[in-house]
C-alpha cells in the first residue's frame, strides 16, 4: 500500500511534464525563429545600412511609403500623396490611426498618435552630424521638408528625381518619436520604439533578440483580421553559417536565406532544385534579386586590346552564361543577356544582348588581329578569391576564341580600391540596388559620375547616353521613363563597356509549416503576413 502514493506522485509529475511540453508545442506555432550570422549592430533605423539591421528594423518601424513584392510603391503611414507637375514638390497625407509602441514616457496612455512633425524630426535626424547616420544620402536631392500641419508632410526637391519615393521606402526614412530618442540618446539603438508590426522585448547582444506582437498595429488582412498573425520573432546570432543551417535542418529554426558554399550542394541539386530528401520538410522560395554581376573594362585605360569594341563584344559572345550558372552557382541566377538592368525591375530590357555565339566571337577576334597586327592581345582579369571558379571558367572559354586572358587574384578591399582608382583595366564587379529604380544601375555609366568620386568605374562616356539619362530625370510618367532607361541599356549593350554575367536570385528556405512568407527582389524580410501550422 505504501507504493500507491509514490505511484500517484510519479503519474502527477509525468502529467505535468506532458502538459508543459504540449503548452510549448501549442505556442511554438506563434513564434518565428531565424539565425542572423552577420549579427545586428543597431535597432535604430538611422543605422539600417546592412541587411541584418534592415530586417530587424523592418519588423519595428514604418515610413511614409512601402514596397510590395513587385517593388511597386504602396501607402504605408501616408495614405496618399500628390506630386506637383514640375516633379519637385511632394505632399503626403498621413493616416490618423497610427500609434507608437507603448512606453511609459508617453504618459497616461503609454502611447500617442504619429504626426507629420514626427517625420520632420526623423528626417532632420538623418542629417544631424551628431547622430552620424550613414543614411543622410537618401536626402541628397531634397531642398527642404516640413510639416504643414499634423496630417500633411511636404518635401521639396532640388530638381526632379522620379526615384525619390523608392528612397522614402528605405528603413532610413522610418518615423521615430522625438521624446523617446531624446531620453535614450545613443542607447535608442537598443531601446527602439516604432510603429511596426512587432515591438521590442529583449536583446542580449550576440546571443538573442526577441520581438513581440504589436497589439495596436494598424494593418489588417483582406478578411479584416489584425496583423501580424505571429506572437513573437526570435533571432539568434550563430556566426557560423553551417551551424545555423544545421539548426534549420533539425527544425530548431523556421527560415534561412541565401546559399553558402559550405552547404549549397547539401540542400540544392546542380539545377537549383531541392535535394529529394528535403522535399517533405522544407520549401524553397526563389526569385530575382536586384544584383547584377558583371565584368568591367576601363574605357580610358592604356590596354590597347580592350579599347577595341570588337574584343569587348567577342568576349561577351564567347562563353555560355547558362552553363556557367548551372555548374558554378547551382542555377541560382539568370543569364545576363539583356544588359545591366536586372530582372525584377519593371524597366527590365527584354531586348536580347549577348548570348553564346562562338563563331561570331572568333570572327571578331580574327578581324581585330588582322587589322591591328596584334596576334597575342594582353588581357588580365582582376578578381577576388570568391570568383576564382568563374574567372578560370571564362579563361578556358576565351582560349577557344583565340584570347589568352590571365586571372589575377586580390583581396576584396584591395580590388575595390584598385577599381576605384583605375589601377586595373579589366575587373569583376557587382551592383546591388539601393532603391528599386533602374537609374541606380544606369548611373554607373553617366560621364559626370566618374570614379573615384562616383560609381562610373569603367569611365564610359557617351553624349547620347548622357542626354537620355538627364532627360529621364525630368520624366514623371513611369512608362515613358522606362522607355528611356531601355534606350540607355541598348547603348551599353552595343558599346560593351561591361560583360554582364548573371542577374542574381534570392534563395529562401522555410520549414513546411511556415506560410505567407513572400519574396521580393530587394530580399527584404517581411513577417507581418506569416503564420505557422
Amino acid at each position: 500500500m505504501r507504493l500507491f502514493p509514490k505511484i500517484l506522485i510519479l503519474v502527477f509529475v509525468l502529467i505535468q511534464i506532458s502538459c508543459s511540453k504540449k503548452t510549448k508545442e501549442n505556442k511554438d506555432h506563434l513564434v518565428f525563429r531565424y539565425n542572423e550570422s552577420s549579427n545586428i549592430t543597431s535597432l535604430d533605423p538611422a543605422f539600417s545600412k546592412v541587411q541584418s539591421n534592415i530586417w530587424a528594423c523592418n519588423h519595428l518601424f514604418n515610413g511614409l511609403v512601402q514596397l510590395d513584392d513587385s517593388l511597386n510603391i504602396q501607402p504605408d503611414l501616408a495614405k496618399s500623396w500628390t506630386i506637383a507637375a514640375d516633379g519637385i514638390t511632394y505632399s503626403f497625407l498621413l493616416r490618423n490611426d497610427i500609434y507608437f509602441h507603448k512606453h511609459v514616457l508617453f504618459g497616461k496612455d503609454s502611447t500617442r498618435a504619429v504626426k507629420a512633425q514626427d517625420f520632420e524630426y526623423s528626417l532632420h535626424r538623418l542629417l544631424d552630424e551628431k547622430v552620424a547616420s550613414p543614411g543622410g544620402w537618401v536626402l541628397q536631392n531634397v531642398k527642404h521638408f516640413k510639416a504643414k500641419n499634423d496630417s500633411i508632410f511636404e518635401v521639396q526637391l532640388i530638381k526632379p528625381f522620379p526615384a525619390f519615393l523608392g528612397l522614402m521606402a528605405m528603413k532610413y526614412a522610418s518615423v521615430v518619436p522625438k521624446e523617446i530618442v531624446a531620453h535614450y540618446g545613443a542607447d535608442f539603438r537598443s531601446n527602439p520604439i516604432g510603429t511596426g508590426p512587432f515591438q521590442f522585448k529583449l536583446w542580449e547582444e550576440n546571443v538573442k533578440l526577441v520581438l513581440r506582437k504589436n497589439p495596436i498595429y494598424f494593418e489588417k488582412d483582406k478578411k479584416g483580421i489584425q496583423l501580424p498573425y505571429l506572437e513573437a520573432v526570435a533571432i539568434t546570432f550563430l556566426p557560423d553559417k553551417q551551424s545555423g543551417f544545421l539548426q534549420f535542418i533539425q527544425g530548431k529554426l523556421d527560415f534561412t536565406s541565401g546559399l553558402d558554399p559550405s552547404y549549397k550542394d547539401e540542400i540544392l541539386t546542380q539545377k537549383g532544385a531541392l535535394q529529394p530528401k528535403y522535399k517533405n520538410t522544407i520549401n524553397l522560395i526563389s526569385g530575382p534579386y536586384l544584383n547584377t554581376e558583371y565584368l568591367g573594362f576601363r574605357m580610358d585605360g592604356s590596354d590597347k586590346a580592350i579599347l577595341d569594341k570588337r574584343i569587348r563584344q567577342a568576349m561577351n559572345y564567347g562563353f555560355d552564361r547558362q552553363k556557367m550558372i548551372t555548374y558554378l552557382r547551382n542555377n541560382m541566377g539568370t543569364p545576363a543577356i539583356n544588359g545591366i538592368i536586372p530582372t525584377g525591375l519593371p524597366s527590365f530590357n527584354k531586348a536580347k544582348g549577348y548570348d553564346y555565339e562562338i563563331d561570331k566571337a572568333k570572327k571578331l577576334v580574327q578581324e581585330y588581329k588582322k587589322d591591328t597586327g596584334d596576334q597575342n592581345p594582353q588581357i588580365t582579369l582582376s578578381t577576388n578569391a570568391s570568383y576564382v571558379d568563374i574567372g578560370e571558367y571564362l579563361q578556358r572559354e576565351w582560349q577557344k576564341i583565340g584570347l589568352n586572358v590571365q586571372v589575377d587574384i586580390s583581396p576584396p578591399s584591395t580590388l575595390r580600391q584598385a577599381i576605384s582608382t583605375g589601377k586595373v583595366s579589366f575587373f569583376r564587379a557587382s551592383w546591388i540596388a539601393d532603391y528599386p529604380d533602374a537609374e541606380n544601375y544606369l548611373s554607373l555609366f553617366y560621364s559626370k559620375n566618374f570614379s573615384p568620386n562616383g560609381p562610373n568605374y569603367t569611365h564610359f562616356k557617351s553624349d547620347a547616353f548622357d542626354a537620355l539619362y538627364e532627360q529621364a530625370f525630368k520624366e514623371t510618367d513611369n512608362d515613358k521613363r522606362y522607355a528611356l532607361y531601355q534606350k540607355m541599356d541598348l547603348i551599353i549593350i552595343d558599346e560593351a563597356p561591361i560583360i554582364p554575367l548573371f542577374y542574381d536570385k534570392v534563395a529562401r528556405f522555410t520549414r513546411k509549416e511556415v506560410h505567407g512568407l513572400g519574396i521580393n527582389p530587394l530580399n527584404l524580410l517581411q513577417l507581418k503576413n506569416v503564420w505557422k501550422n
